[in-house]
């Protein structure tokens, strides 16, 4: 008997993870940048906190609305998706069968297998086919707000969390080398576990993660020593 081959894809993690994924990586980013923005201010290790603090909630909120708003849209424009094709194998059975034969057709089924896999799969789940093989909808690109949401405020809250830590910790300009240092680190080690999970290369998401975070943090910290210059 054969030996049954099983193969381990990574689909079903594409929705949490990409929440995930950006939402620490704005975490880190954003905390950071604003923690070495305000201490090139050269202000107080107390309002360097609070900022940094501040920055940690406010940012975890918005990034579960925004993920929650933005996915229930997703969400509400599949199931008017479900409520039309269900309707239309309902009331125009003959014609979906006709769309499905023409799928698979195009697929390069010849017209007599077509006909007999559009026949079995719709007598076996005909909304299901219909959604797959029509609108692309599956199980695995399904929107899910809430596990969204809860993904990408979680995921800001666990990368936002260090730069806090290090601005309780750390002053001055010894902070800022600190806390871009270590926020580089982070971004290369997410860009790679990213990568990881999604079965993709490292190299490439990880060049590009660290440079934009680098990119933010001189542009804060440029702003925040000019500002204190000007200030003093």
């Amino acid at each position: 008997m054969a030996k049954v081959h099983n193969e381990k894809h990574r689909l079903d993690r594409v929705g949490w993870l990409r929440a995930a994924v950006l939402g620490a990586n704005d975490g880190i980013v954003s905390t950071a940048s604003l923690v070495v923005g305000v201490a090139a201010a050269a202000t107080s290790q107390e309002t360097i906190l609070l900022t940094a603090f501040a920055g940690l909630v406010a940012g975890a909120m918005s990034m579960a609305a925004g993920e929650y708003v933005s996915v229930s849209s997703q969400a509400d424009s599949e199931k008017a998706e479900r409520a039309k094709e269900a309707w239309e194998l309902e009331h125009q059975p003959k014609a979906e069968r006709l769309e499905l034969i023409s799928i698979y057709k195009n697929r390069g089924l010849t017209a007599d297998l077509a006909e007999k896999v559009a026949d079995q799969l719709t007598a076996h789940d005909a909304l299901g086919t219909h959604l797959r093989d029509e609108l692309g909808l599956t199980k695995h690109f399904s929107a899910r707000p809430l596990q969204a949401a809860a993904a990408s405020a979680l995921a800001f809250a666990a990368g936002a969390i260090l730069p806090v830590i290090l601005a309780a910790l750390f002053s001055g300009q010894m902070l800022i080398w600190i806390v871009s240092g270590a926020a580089l680190l982070l971004l290369a080690a997410l860009g790679a576990v990213g990568a990881m999970l999604g079965g993709a290369p490292m190299v490439r998401p990880v060049v590009r993660v660290t440079f934009w975070g680098a990119a933010a943090m001189a542009a804060t910290a440029a702003i925040g020593s000019i500002f204190g210059a000007v200030v003093a």
